[in-house]
């Protein structure tokens, strides 16, 4: 990968603020932190030089210690890993199997048969069908969470349109990205900063990859409150800065 010019024509006056009904700082035991969106174009699998796209957008505001974050589903849509759901074709397999699966509170998850497709041609038929299998027996008894559980992380993943994303990606489904280890040590590489890919909501937040020296649950509990928001801000990238214990407040950062 080779550096290319900034595109970005920010003036001095420009500044990274809290999206709304969100803040830029939260409190733990760890000491307090400021977490600024940073927002981007609409992300396409024609942005398949990720750790450019990156740079493109943070470089300006980044400062020693800062971190990077970055939301899962861009890193995804940028290797081309998301679908038209319309154009999905789900078997009868598909159709059949979603009965099984527990649908989240946020998002849908497996519970659409083309998502459920993209589970079969992704993951295998054969733990999907043990996954369902030990969910049919375990939800009469109340048990929750089982499909995921075997089917395992990037089951989890996939998720199916939804209203409140961003057009045209309210059509689409869309896998989790694809060794997002290996994403998160190339962006950290080439920016020099700490790097994390999460996938966060209004319910939760879990950390899927994240590079040398970040600590995965400190990183949850500062997202916890999801400050990148997710309906139309466009804010998929946050910059993460540890500031004093004492400071009272917070403002926004200038290029």
């Amino acid at each position: 990968m080779s550096k290319i010019p900034l595109a970005i024509n920010y003036t001095l006056s420009t500044m990274l603020k809290p999206n709304p009904g969100k803040k830029l700082e939260i409190k733990n035991s760890q000491g307090v932190f400021l977490r600024y969106p940073v927002k981007t174009h609409l992300i396409t699998n024609k942005d398949c030089d990720i750790p450019c796209l990156i740079e493109k957008y943070t470089k300006p505001y980044l400062k020693e210690g800062d971190w990077i974050i970055v939301a899962e589903s861009i890193i995804a849509i940028a290797q081309g890993r998301g679908f038209k759901a319309s154009e999905i074709k789900p078997n009868r397999l598909a159709k059949f199997l979603v009965k099984f699966v527990h649908k989240p509170s946020y998002g849908i998850g497996l519970g659409s048969p083309e998502t459920m497709q993209l589970a079969l041609d992704e993951i295998g038929i054969l733990r999907i069908l043990i996954a369902a299998f030990c969910s049919a027996i375990t939800k009469p008894l109340g048990i929750r969470g089982v499909f995921y559980r075997i089917a395992g992380r990037k089951a989890a993943l996939i998720d199916g349109p939804v209203d409140y994303a961003i057009p045209p990606y309210n059509k689409y489904a869309t896998l989790g990205p694809n060794n997002p280890k290996k994403i998160a040590r190339e962006i950290a590489d080439y920016l020099n900063h700490p790097v994390a890919i999460i996938d966060a909501n209004d319910v939760g937040v879990a950390t899927i990859a994240a590079s040398k020296g970040l600590d995965s649950k400190l990183i949850e509990e500062i997202f916890k409150d999801n400050p990148l928001g997710q309906t139309d801000e466009q804010t998929p990238i946050a910059i993460v800065r540890r500031v004093s214990l004492r400071a009272k407040r917070s403002n926004p950062v200038k290029a």
